[in-house]
Formats: C-alpha cells, structure tokens, sequence
C-alpha cells in the first residue's frame, strides 16, 4: 500500500478515546508516522465563567487517560495550553507534518477555528483534513429530495433510517496499525492548577470520566435498556443512559451505540435510537442555520420583548419558585451538573411560559452549568420549549408543573432529595404544599412562606397570559 504521507498530526478534541476514531484510524493508514496532540485551548477557557468548572475537570481526566492508553501503544498525546488556532500551525510546523486529520465539529465558533487553522496550514503547505466521527451522518447528508434541510423531525428521523447501513456503524479501525504511533516529545500534562482550574466534586459525585468511564456508564445502561422507554421520564429512577457526556467529549463511539440500538429488538431501544436522531437533528439544524445561536428560528418570534423580570428569573435558577418539582431540578443541577431530561422540560417550559422569561437567559444558565453542555442540543431544545424553534413544541401547549410532578415523581422522593425542606410534607401534599391548610402545616411543623416559599406564580393564571402573549406575537 502506498502511503499519502510521512508525517500526519492528528488533532483530538471532541473525541477522546483511543479506538473507533475516523481522524486517528485514516492517518494510520495513510502515513507512516501519526503524532497525537490535544490543545487546552484558551480561547474557550479564558470564557468560562468558574475557576471550578466540572466540564474542565472532566476533560483533564480523560485527557490523561488517553495519553496513558495512547503512550502503551507506543505513541503518546502531545498536550499543549493556548490559542488552538496558532498551535496547531505551529506544532504541525515543529513535528515536521505534512497533514493535520481532525474530526469535524459543527458549532459555529469551532468552525470559525478551523478556517483559520486551515490558512494558517496552507500558508505552510500543510494539508487539512477533517472526517465525520461524532455524528452517524454529517448534517449535509439528510437532505430532502430538493436538496433542502428538514426542518421537522420525523421526516428527518424517515430519511436518516433510510439511509443507515452496516458501512455507516462499522467502526473505524486504530489496533492494527498501532505500530505507526510516534512518540510525541514531550507529555507533559498541565496540572489543572496550572490552567487556573480547582479540582471539583466530579468524582464524588459519581462521575466517571474517560474511555474507562464511558464503558462502565455504557454497559450499566445495556442492562436497563429494556425497560428505558417505560421509565425514561422518572426523575426519581436511574433509568436514563448518562452517556450524553461521554457523547459530549467522545470518550465512547457514536457508532457503537447506534450500532446496538439499531440491532436490539424492543420498544426501549428502538425510543432510545429515536433520542440519537434527535441530537444529530439539532447538529445539522445548527450547520444550516447558525444564527439559532442567537435567534429564535421561527422569524416572528426573533424581536419578542420577553416580559419576565430578573427577579422571577432569579428565584428559578436558585430553586425557590415554590413549584416543588422546578425547584428541585434547578437544585439538581447546581449541585451535580446534570439535570433529568424530563425535569429539564417542566423547568424550560415553566421559565418560557409561566414566567414569560427570555429562552436565551434559561438557555444560558444551563450553558453555564451543565456537565454534558452540547450547543446543539441545548439550544434545540430550548427552542423546542420556548416554541420559538424547528419542530417546537407549539406555544399552546404549556406543562402543568404540578401534574407533571405527581405523574412522574408520584411519591415525591425526587423532591424530597432535592428540595429537604419539604421532607416533612406528607405524600398528598408534596407536589403543590401550599394547597396545604394552615392547620395540616402546623401538624406536620411547616409553613409556607417561612420554610418554603409561596409559588411566584399562580399556574393558572400564567398559562392565560402566556396563551395571549404569545397570540398576540405571531400577529404582529
């Protein structure tokens, strides 16, 4: 076989792991010395908002666990700190590389770094290559017959069907050409003190970074597969697959997940499959219309002057909306990084439509704090809610939080972990205690407005005024 190359970097971020990888298996074909490098890059550090950042610390760790797999099979990860955009060109340069193989991101910033690292690579006759590794299909590839992108999911979800074949789950290889693996020079791995970070409870909390991780979180959740489309809204169960970090940095291969959805019989693997779509969906609708970022969608609800005020918007991201069930999931997610994908819909919907507040700020503050924070996802889905999206959800149809809470969390153990103060509340009472009387308050020794607040809003009443604000928008 006749080699493309002789000296090929090979470019990690979004997919730290050591096999299936599409970037890192075409370079070992195709040349006969691979380097590894990972850059933390400062442009995205130097925007994060907390010196004690879970995702950093998530990303270090795995990090170093790729270094240490990579460094057995004779190679190694150059870890580097800075603008990723100069030292990729300049590294390339150093190693004496005639290519640089990355895998393709698709948010708008990443995009723009690429640009500028492929000039910068050209300006020094370096080739660029990237390849479709965190996607089954990049966005450009579902298309409808004229060409055009969906803008609703299910004919999406037919077409991406449609077109899955074997060749599209089978992984890429890395095993066999291992032996082409370069020593990288150096592996100094920046301690996370040296990047301005502070260790967090990421591992207290039960977080497992890294491939090692990933295969551990992946194989638990086989076990519950079965039954995933049964109890995938319960809060108060460990059903759902936590693999959307691990999604998130590609510390697991898409593919292999898809592969075992696709092949398992049952109704739980087939919803499960239908949740993969759906985060492929979002990419290819932020490849085709990367003004969502900042922008509703739907044009009519662009220039909307949200009425919710800070101080609404304030008592939900802190948990005190006396709404048990949003208090709790805002709680959840300040303290470990996650939120239930069910929860994180009565809290989107709640801030949307009952409190009329601007889906960019809910959008944000889940960008803030958010383990498995993906822009694609994030803001699809609060688009969805906001039913200012693609396929959203439409404006009329706005979550009852207190029926949400009694059929979802029906003994209230989710709340109660989240929200102690109500664990005195008895059961009939949990989901709305305010509807308590003063005289079951003092026989259980608890009392609204002293220890849990009133609700912020009355439901009802909210409901009717988002139903004619949001009337009134789309005549405008």
């Amino acid at each position: 076989m006749t080699l493309r190359y002789d000296r090929v970097l090979v470019w990690f971020r979004r997919d730290l792991r050591d096999h299936d990888h599409a970037a890192l298996s075409r370079a070992l074909h195709e040349a006969r010395a691979v380097y590894c490098a990972f850059v933390f890059d400062t442009d995205i550090l130097d925007a994060l908002p907390d010196r004690s950042d879970r995702r950093v610390e998530f990303i270090w760790h795995s990090v170093r666990e790729l270094d240490a797999a990579l460094a057995a099979l004779g190679g190694g990860l150059r870890v580097e700190v800075g603008r990723a955009r100069a030292v990729i060109p300049r590294l390339a340069r150093e190693l004496g590389c005639d290519a640089v193989y990355a895998n393709r991101d698709y948010e708008p910033e990443a995009v723009a770094r690429d640009e500028c690292v492929a000039h910068r690579l050209r300006e020094a006759s370096i080739a660029f290559h990237l390849f479709t590794d965190q996607l089954i299909f990049a966005p450009e590839e579902v298309v409808s017959a004229a060409g055009q992108p969906y803008r609703v999911f299910t004919p999406y979800k037919n077409a991406w069907l449609k077109g899955l074949d074997e060749a599209r789950l089978a992984p890429h290889p890395v095993a066999e050409r291992t032996h082409r693996l370069a020593p990288p020079g150096k592996r100094t791995l920046p301690t996370l003190e040296a990047l301005g970070f502070s260790s967090t409870d990421l591992l207290q909390r039960g977080v497992a970074p890294g491939m090692g991780g990933a295969k551990r979180t992946w194989a638990a959740f086989q076990e519950r597969l079965s039954d995933y489309h049964l109890l995938r809204d319960r809060p108060d169960l460990d059903a759902t697959s936590h693999l959307s970090v691990h999604l998130r940095h590609g510390t697991i291969s898409v593919r292999a997940l898809v592969r075992h959805a696709y092949h398992t019989q049952g109704d739980g693997a087939r919803i499960w499959l239908g949740e993969l779509i759906w985060r492929e969906f979002f990419q290819m609708i932020l490849h085709f219309h990367p003004r969502v970022v900042d922008h509703a969608f739907r044009p009519e609800f662009d220039d909307l002057r949200w009425p919710g005020g800070d101080d609404v918007f304030a008592a939900w991201c802190v948990g005190r909306t006396g709404y048990p069930i949003v208090d709790a999931g805002m709680r959840q997610l300040t303290a470990t990084g996650f939120m239930h994908n069910r929860v994180r819909m009565i809290v989107a919907s709640f801030l949307t439509k009952d409190l009329l507040v601007d889906w960019r700020r809910g959008e944000r503050h889940f960008a803030r704090w958010l383990l498995d924070y993906e822009l694609a996802s994030n803001n699809g889905n609060w688009q969805w809610a906001a039913s200012t999206g693609c396929d959203a959800q439409p404006y009329f149809r706005i979550f009852n939080p207190v029926a949400q809470s009694e059929k979802y969390d029906p003994d209230g153990s989710y709340i109660r972990r989240w929200v102690p103060e109500l664990a005195r509340v008895p059961d009939a009472a949990i989901h709305a205690p305010w509807q308590m009387r003063p005289i079951e308050q003092e026989a259980c020794g608890f009392r609204i407005g002293r220890d849990y607040p009133a609700p912020i809003v009355d439901h009802a009443a909210a409901r009717a005024r988002a139903l004619a604000w949001f009337s009134s928008a789309r005549v405008q």
